[in-house]
């Protein structure tokens, strides 16, 4: 065997490289702008994929999954200060329908950004359930206010796309979700953690 036969392919190579630059720029966004909200005062947690890979991190570190964006529960009230918090970063706002959004300058892309989600409200009117309130947020080891686990539980359940089906199944293989966090369920979310689980056996 050649002394270089082990080692990956430049192509490859290059790919693993993007791929680690990519996760390394969405945790300096997470950071700077959740360091910004803290430092005026302004209550948030981190939601979304972020949240579930801090939860799974701190049981397994090499089961979290990458995720693009940055997803903020906040409360709609606080929109003005978040706004100029977050600005003051080189952020640029855009207004989606209902949604709020900041631009990334060091990324351009509406998938990379930074999103709002309301607290407290229904993220669609078939929900069932509100989001949770930004009270049910806890200080992650890395510094930031990341959702409780069972709120953060919920709000999967809730939402239920295939991407909340993979989180759910994420926290399962790793064991967060205990009894505590069961209990804690409406019993039509607690349907879909079985089906979850379900899939899982199959």
């Amino acid at each position: 065997m050649t002394q270089g036969a082990c080692r990956p392919s430049l192509p490859l190579y290059v790919g693993i490289a993007s791929h680690i630059l990519a996760i390394e720029r969405v945790q300096q966004r997470l950071r700077a702008v959740t360091a910004a909200l803290d430092a005026s005062g302004i209550a948030y947690a981190v939601v979304g994929g972020n949240a579930v890979a801090a939860w799974v991190g701190r049981v397994d570190p090499g089961a979290s999954r990458a995720t693009k964006d940055v997803d903020l529960l906040v409360r709609r009230t606080d929109v003005p200060a978040i706004t100029a918090a977050i600005t003051r970063l080189g952020f640029a706002r855009e207004d989606l329908r209902d949604l709020v959004l900041f631009i990334d300058p060091q990324e351009p892309s509406k998938k990379s950004g930074v999103h709002l989600v309301w607290a407290g409200e229904k993220i669609r009117p078939s929900y069932t359930v509100p989001s949770p309130k930004v009270e049910e947020a806890v200080r992650d080891p890395e510094g930031y206010l990341v959702l409780d686990l069972p709120a953060l539980v919920r709000m999967k359940l809730t939402s239920f796309r295939d991407i909340d089906r993979v989180h759910v199944r994420d926290m399962l293989s790793v064991g967060l979700i205990d009894a505590r966090v069961r209990e804690s369920l409406p019993s039509q979310l607690a349907e879909r953690l079985s089906e979850v689980e379900s899939s899982i056996d199959d």
